[in-house]
């Protein structure tokens, strides 16, 4: 692309223009600021970043309220576990998005609770017995795990040349085509109907679409900030539609306390086991391929440049997170590729946003009231949002496989068989219920499965046989969309 002659003129002289006045010198950095970098006003900042809580909620909740009915607890834990996760959501998110010496990637990236790790804690807890002496157990994996984490980073991120687009590309089309059952589920009426008529009822499927259809419509004709809140804005109205037909109950916000106080160690001192630590590190193993996929992903849709040191910085953030967790009575966190589609939707990319978001949720894990406010949000309504926004992060991982050559029958092969083994999990469960329980926990997960095929059939295709593959050139990203691949070998 030609230079522009006037940035020549403009940069020739280390001194800038006598003529050059300060309004002109406060224009020229605020476009030098990288959108990732923008601070935007407080309102704006505010609307944005509570929508981001918004579509996070949900699958924030669902971990701990997996576990916990696993676990046999009793209501006032699975409350306590809500709040402790909300809380502990909302710093992790902060560190990342906002960044502490080597820790955080300093991108829009909110951080969550890992599906990937809710079968094996499960397995775990009720292995130790259930209820608050299996979460000891599952506490002391989780605080070794993040430890570990943390550790690893800087040697995990140098990896990162074994992950190409084709690994990358193909792991966040995992995670996408898995997490849409899960939000056609909410649009269904959510998994706790089902078995029962209400789920599935064309009510509830209206409600989705209805909201799904809301947000196209502001995303095709409205202008560029109401397309930025199309979400937040599809929630409020669904859910207000909800309310005024009788489908939306508000009765557990005027039963929930104002203020709560999350006790680091709740439930006790935590105990570490050999083998259910070992379950745990196969766990993050994983989870830390996911998170490197969700920064190559976020910096794919900002044009922010990812390299190793990103990478290892996002990393360290998931281990301090993941012991802050097993502290404060919560769980392994993970970049959530949830909030990757919205960042993509709204296109407002400021890390400073996300910050915003950590702080709402720290405010929700504080004040259940505020809380039970937001999960009142009815599933069909949260359902429809979430089918774009799931969608979405599979349709990232596409135009990140876009940069392979998918041409080559060798990568075409890892595509097709990791797609294949991540959907072995949800089509045939029994398969894994004849499994040791130790095994079970790990592989029961299609993103698990899928990343472990990705991962394995790379090494043996490209990487041991040095054969050429393509890498990201974060140089030739521009404005104007995606470059042409660039080639380039990859040692092995």
């Amino acid at each position: 692309m030609a230079r522009d002659p006037r940035q020549s003129t403009r940069h020739s002289s280390p001194h800038a223009s006598p003529r050059t006045s300060p309004r002109s010198s406060r224009r020229s950095s605020h476009r030098e600021t990288h959108p990732v970098d923008e601070l935007l006003p407080l309102p704006r900042l505010a609307l944005y970043g509570f929508q981001h809580v918004l579509a996070f909620y949900a699958a924030a909740v669902i971990v701990p309220v997996l576990l916990g009915n696993a676990l046999g607890l009793s209501r006032q834990d699975l409350v306590h576990l809500i709040n402790a996760d909300l809380l502990t959501c909302g710093v992790a998110s902060i560190i990342q998005a906002l960044g502490v010496w080597k820790v955080g990637a300093r991108l829009p990236l909110v951080q969550g609770v890992t599906f990937t790790a809710v079968s094996p804690m499960i397995a775990i807890g009720t292995g130790a017995g259930g209820g608050a002496a299996g979460l000891l157990v599952v506490y002391g994996a989780v605080i070794t795990a993040g430890i570990a984490t943390f550790l690893f980073a800087p040697l995990f991120s140098r990896l990162v040349k074994y992950f190409p687009p084709v690994v990358i590309g193909t792991i966040l089309t995992i995670i996408g085509i898995t997490l849409i059952p899960v939000a056609l589920q909410d649009a269904a009426g959510g998994a706790h109907l089902l078995g029962t008529p209400a789920y599935g009822d064309p009510r509830n499927l209206a409600y989705a679409l209805g909201t799904l259809l809301f947000i196209l419509t502001l995303a095709r004709i409205g202008k560029p900030f109401l397309s930025s809140l199309a979400v937040l804005l599809g929630l409020v109205v669904g859910t207000a539609v909800a309310w005024l037909l009788g489908d939306a109950d508000f009765t557990a916000v005027r039963e929930a306390g104002w203020f709560g106080v999350t006790t680091p160690f709740h439930f006790g001192t935590p105990r570490f086991e050999l083998l259910p630590i070992l379950a745990m590190l196969v766990v993050i193993l994983i989870t830390m391929v996911e998170t490197t996929g969700d920064v190559y992903a976020i910096g794919e849709i900002t044009r922010k440049e990812v390299d190793a040191d990103t990478v290892a910085r996002a990393l360290r953030a998931d281990g301090v997170a993941t012991v802050l967790g097993g502290v404060l009575n919560s769980f392994p966190y993970v970049a959530f590729a949830e909030n990757i589609g919205l960042v993509r939707m709204s296109k407002v990319m400021s890390r400073y946003v996300v910050v915003a978001a950590g702080v709402f949720m720290v405010v929700l894990g504080l004040l259940p009231k505020a809380g039970s406010l937001v999960a009142s949000v009815p599933h069909p309504v949260l359902g429809g949002a979430a089918i774009a926004m799931f969608g979405i992060v599979a349709a990232v991982g596409i135009q990140i496989l876009g940069k392979a050559d998918l041409r080559e029958e060798r990568n075409t092969l890892i595509l097709a068989v990791s797609l294949g083994a991540a959907l072995l999990p949800s089509t045939v469960a029994p398969f894994f219920d004849r499994m040791p329980d130790d095994l079970r926990a790990v592989l029961d997960s299609g993103i698990t499965l899928g990343a472990v095929t990705a991962i394995t059939l790379n090494l043996l295709f490209n990487v041991f046989t040095s054969r050429t593959t393509m890498e990201i050139d974060w140089d030739e990203i521009g404005e104007d969309g995606p470059p042409e691949p660039r080639f380039g070998a990859v040692p092995s």
